[in-house]
């Protein structure tokens, strides 16, 4: 094995791009998908495996489509040993998948058969997962159901976000690959069948409206979930009809009997450690939030400039604060 195709577009797919770009292995190409606009000016900005690959000299190809025929006919053209995928963004046709003569080699953000699908590493988070981990598969026609090939696992810190957890698996998962073409190519892994059904939910996309708070959840689950929302799409509530961004918080169980009465969203207290907010059966305390229009602050320095009532509650239908 020498010859390597690479398909992948964000961050997340950097690290294994950079490691085989490091390696004994040819990068022959890479395949990512096309620039998108972004920010308010909505220029067009390239994928940051675009970014790498440009850098490192290497030719990229930016397919709508990756199952256009003209894409098989290259392909088979550059006669790669295997082709590399990493969180693609696209359906591979098994046409393409049954070209290399390794296959095709999937980096997947968590411990097969647990969270198939395009968020496993925000997901794990949300769910309150105490470890995850990298998986290295041989792709099929499936969603994430190919043979796993290795696996590496690593715990969930109690402070985790989707953020932190990216760049560690990241990490990882480029050194798992690199060992996976080896062991392959050296015939020392024996691929292992995923069953049918997967023992958590698919782990679906995420999207900004999945970032709204529930104050109805109990604190744990409320924490765990904004953590596995950051850095995006982010948590978020309402206070007077402005959006408030969450950037961290801590649970707080220990709560009076009249706290415990009041609504969810309520604000408990307002000090200078933190904003403390009635969820579920506990409370949120709020250490970093941001204002819509505002700067990201601690919620000392928010207060001073934003005061809130004990007794205002948040959310989109609540809320009541005075500028000072």
């Amino acid at each position: 094995m020498k010859n390597v195709v690479f398909m992948g577009t964000p961050d997340f797919a950097v690290g294994t791009l950079e490691a085989l770009l490091n390696s004994n292995y040819t990068v022959l190409a890479v395949f990512t998908q096309p620039d998108k606009p972004k920010g308010r000016k909505g220029e067009l900005t390239p994928p940051a495996v675009k970014q790498c690959a440009v850098a490192h000299g290497v030719p990229v190809y930016q397919p709508k489509r990756i199952r256009d025929s003209e894409n098989l006919v290259f392909l088979r053209d550059l006669n790669p040993d295997v082709i590399v995928v990493v969180a693609f963004g696209q359906i591979i046709p098994k046409e393409i998948l049954e070209l290399p003569r390794y296959g095709c080699v999937n980096v997947h953000g968590s411990l097969l058969p647990k969270y198939r699908g395009a968020a496993p590493i925000q997901w794990a988070i949300i769910d309150g997962e105490s470890n995850t981990g990298i998986t290295t598969m041989r792709m099929d026609e499936g969603v994430d159901t190919g043979d796993i090939l290795l696996q590496e696992a690593t715990p969930i810190a109690a402070d985790e976000t989707a953020g932190s957890l990216f760049e560690r698996l990241s990490a990882i998962g480029a050194s798992l690959l690199i060992r996976t073409l080896e062991g392959l190519e050296e015939d020392k892994i024996t691929p292992i069948h995923q069953p049918e059904q997967s023992p958590t939910p698919y782990a679906a996309m995420l999207s900004r409206k999945d970032g709204e708070v529930d104050w109805s959840m109990d604190g744990h689950s409320l924490d765990c979930r904004i953590r596995g929302l950051l850095p995006w799409p982010g948590a978020f509530t309402w206070l007077d009809g402005k959006q408030l961004k969450i950037w961290s918080v801590a649970v707080r169980d220990v709560m009076s009997e009249e706290d415990e009465k009041a609504l969810p969203g309520t604000v408990l207290a307002a000090e200078e450690d933190g904003i403390l907010v009635k969820a579920g059966k506990s409370g949120i305390l709020i250490r970093e939030l941001q204002l819509e229009g505002k700067k990201r602050m601690e919620a000392g320095a928010f207060l001073r400039g934003c005061s809130i009532r004990p007794g205002t509650v948040l959310g989109r239908d609540h809320s009541a604060a005075e500028d000072v």
